[in-house]
């Protein structure tokens, strides 16, 4: 089984930041509860609040694709339809 890296970047419209924001840190207690969540960390840009990022680990990526069908991530996407500019995900691997 080969670990599996996500950065997931999500850049809120400006006037959405704190939607955006309150919406994300719901996701964290929940997720890093699930099974093959090794980590799951949200940060904010310095520069730019509109911009978060999610850098996560997980065991395999078999159980990442089951958080990404978690009620709690649907819920997420409800509840910020239309608040979101961009959202980009780069599944990736620890060469070194």
């Amino acid at each position: 089984m080969t670990k599996l890296t996500i950065v997931a970047n999500i850049k809120a419209h400006p006037d959405k930041i704190d939607l955006v924001k309150a919406e994300l840190h719901k996701l964290i207690d929940i997720t890093r509860a699930e099974p093959g969540c090794l980590n799951y960390d949200l940060h904010q840009d310095n520069e730019n609040p509109a911009h978060f990022m999610f850098y996560e680990n997980w065991e395999s990526r078999e159980l990442w694709q089951t958080h990404m069908n978690a009620p709690h991530l649907a819920a997420y996407m409800t509840a910020t339809e239309g608040a979101v500019a961009d959202f980009t995900l780069n599944e990736m691997t620890v060469i070194g």
